[in-house]
């Protein structure tokens, strides 16, 4: 993170909530856009990846929502699965049977594919 925003957020910011990453929301103290709305941001917490920030905090930077994400947060369901961030490129990205970085070898047909010929 560069020394111009972190200087910045000190000078501006003013915290609202950090997230399970630990990635801290800020809004500006006093400035206001020309809709009359105070400019939001995210400090990422390691990398910074934009499929970091889980839903309900992307809905509030993007003035979706005005309520910050907190403890009055809906129900959460028992099918509801936790934010994962985007691992594609990273060791962890899903690798179908057949990709080169797990071997490059395939089933073989199995004899259902029939080719479609024209009539």
């Amino acid at each position: 993170m560069s020394v111009g925003t972190l200087l910045y957020t000190w000078m501006n910011g003013r915290q609202v909530g950090t997230d399970s990453f630990g990635n801290r929301y800020y809004e500006h103290k006093s400035r206001t856009r020309r809709d009359g709305r105070h400019p939001r941001w995210v400090l990422y917490n390691g990398m910074v990846e934009a499929s970091k920030v889980p839903a309900e905090w992307h809905g509030w930077l993007h003035y979706s929502v005005n309520d910050v994400p907190g403890v009055d947060d809906p129900q959460r369901f028992e099918w509801q699965k936790d934010h994962l961030p985007n691992l594609t490129g990273t060791r962890y990205a899903y690798r179908p049977p057949g990709h080169i970085l797990r071997g490059g070898k395939r089933d073989h047909a199995t004899g259902d594919y029939e080719p479609w010929t024209p009539a």
